[in-house]
């Protein structure tokens, strides 16, 4: 019998969390098990404990050292404590995200029907600011909003994606096995940017082709962000360089472009000896 969980990670937004939390209670199929890992912020176990009702759930607190966020270090610490719960089916979940009332089941049954390795993308929208109060969660199908660059599907629908740059790890599911031969997410990446790009180069190696899937939708609470994001400029330059020295191209390039028209950051060298380096000053 195939067990799910769903995974998350947190450092703060102990408010998304709450609504990740009470969305995945409102699941037809709620998870076998929620696993949260809490990367160097020890309130995100007292969310939880507030908030997990029924839901099995089960906390992994990883060590962290501010500013930059171990992401993709905490996503394997998350698989790795809800297989050692038992877990076959994997869900993962940005911590922004809440789950629709069909998304845990929709993946679940994909997966276990699946007749070799896939990675499953289920569909996510954009919520509005919330304002006071908290979202109706009654009224989230209403309120969200696709992602442009996303194409909408029918609820049943399955679709390949050809371009593995499109995956991203706001909400994803495979089975235990697929992770195994992906080999889980690259831990030299720390801080904001490129091992969600990373992971997809990783499918294209183990030959794991990118689904997307319909029915299974999940809702983006509202945050704000920087356009670019000008306070992660030294992870993203530390990233894109370690991706470059793996895949012999850069990620993250309109970020980077973005980022040096602000003077911010420079492209030095060429060809395979080409880098990103921040700018002093």
């Amino acid at each position: 019998m195939s067990r799910a969980a769903l995974v998350t990670i947190a450092h703060g937004r102990h408010d998304h969390l709450t609504q990740l939390m009470r969305g995945s209670r409102r699941s037809t199929r709620p998870p076998d098990v929620l696993v949260v890992v809490a990367m160097g912020d020890p309130q995100v176990r007292d969310v939880v404990r507030r908030e997990a009702g029924a839901l099995r759930t089960h906390v992994v607190d990883l060590p962290a050292d501010l500013p930059d966020l171990p992401l993709a270090a905490a996503r394997n610490a998350g698989v790795a404590a809800a297989r050692e719960l038992g877990a076959t089916i994997l869900v993962l979940l940005d911590v922004d995200c809440i789950p629709g009332p069909s998304l845990l089941q929709r993946y679940t049954d994909v997966v276990a029907q699946a007749g070799g390795p896939v990675v499953l993308a289920g569909e996510v929208d954009y919520l509005p600011p919330r304002g006071d109060g908290e979202y109706d969660h009654a009224r989230l199908a209403q309120l969200g909003r696709p992602h442009p660059s996303r194409p909408a599907l029918r609820s049943d629908e399955l679709r390949t994606e050809p371009d593995l740059r499109m995956f991203w790890s706001l909400s994803f599911a495979l089975s235990a096995q697929t992770w195994d031969s992906v080999g889980g997410f690259d831990e030299r990446y720390e801080g904001y940017g490129g091992e969600d790009t990373d992971f997809g180069q990783r499918l294209g190696r183990a030959s794991v082709p990118l689904v997307r899937l319909g029915g299974a939708r999940a809702y983006h609470q509202h945050h704000p962000v920087s356009k670019p994001p000008v306070e992660h400029a030294a992870a993203i330059v530390r990233n894109a360089n370690l991706f470059h020295q793996i895949w012999g191209w850069f990620p993250m390039t309109g970020w980077l472009d973005d980022l040096a028209g602000l003077g911010l950051v420079r492209q030095v060298g060429d060809g395979h000896a080409a880098r990103w380096e921040c700018v002093d000053g």
